[in-house]
């Protein structure tokens, strides 16, 4: 069944381009002009994956982003002229999964959206996982259930996030690099991007740690990578 791909932009040129750039790959595509529009779409149609304009009027990008968070954990990917550092992490705080600069290649717009489609899944080996992981007694996971539970509270990730914390997880005790987890989480054409890397890390340890200024799970080798701790291993 073909996956829904939906573009979001006021421009309806744009639209019409982008269309043709899904269709040609096989997806489904909705259209929506304007950030209102793209809340319900989100909300009627369900689309595996929004492309969506941060420049429009009334509602723009980054606002219709938080309406969306609140209601799906679907991929998002911003499109924009004005891909600015500072705009960049703003929308990647709010939730976005990826940014792609106007006037885009057309291949590269389909591979961000076969990449962003790609890490909503989890590896196909957390079906075989253990079940739950009892770190201790104040972190639990369960892969198979797709929950995490922190100082008896269950703790809501997004895709990318569970794909991270399973990659960092699954290699208890072992250091990571940066490209390693880049790679494996985002794929190859990302493996460079340490910022990407940087802001997942501080938005799992908001959501596993008791002090994310001092983490005890995902610890930092500073130039080198990450390493989640030996749980296994009985700590003195």
């Amino acid at each position: 069944m073909s996956q829904t791909v939906l573009v979001v932009d006021d421009e309806q040129k744009l639209v019409d381009l982008v269309r043709a750039i899904m269709e040609k790959e096989g997806y489904n595509v909705v259209e929506a002009h304007n950030g209102y529009q793209a809340v319900e779409k989100v909300r009627e149609s369900l689309p595996d994956a929004v492309l969506l304009d941060v420049m429009m009027p009334e509602m723009d990008g980054f606002e219709a982003l938080k309406e969306i968070r609140q209601a799906s954990n679907v991929p998002v990917i911003m499109l924009t002229v004005q891909a600015t550092e500072n705009d960049k992490v703003r929308g990647l705080e709010l939730g976005a999964d990826d940014y792609v600069a106007k006037p885009f290649d057309h291949r590269e717009l389909a591979s961000r959206v076969k990449a962003v489609l790609r890490r909503a899944a989890l590896p196909s080996s957390v079906s075989r996982s253990e079940g739950e992981l009892k770190i201790d007694d104040y972190l639990q996971i369960d892969f198979d259930k797709r929950e995490v539970i922190a100082n008896g509270k269950r703790q809501k990730l997004r895709p990318t996030e569970y794909k991270l914390l399973y990659h960092l997880v699954s290699n208890a005790g072992k250091l990571m690099s940066h490209e390693q987890l880049l790679t494996k989480v985002w794929g190859r054409e990302y493996r460079d991007d340490e910022q990407l890397l940087r802001l997942y890390i501080t938005y799992l340890r908001q959501k596993i740690e008791a002090d994310p200024s001092h983490p005890k799970y995902i610890l930092n080798e500073r130039g080198l990578g990450y390493r989640f701790v030996d749980y296994r291993t009985p700590q003195s």
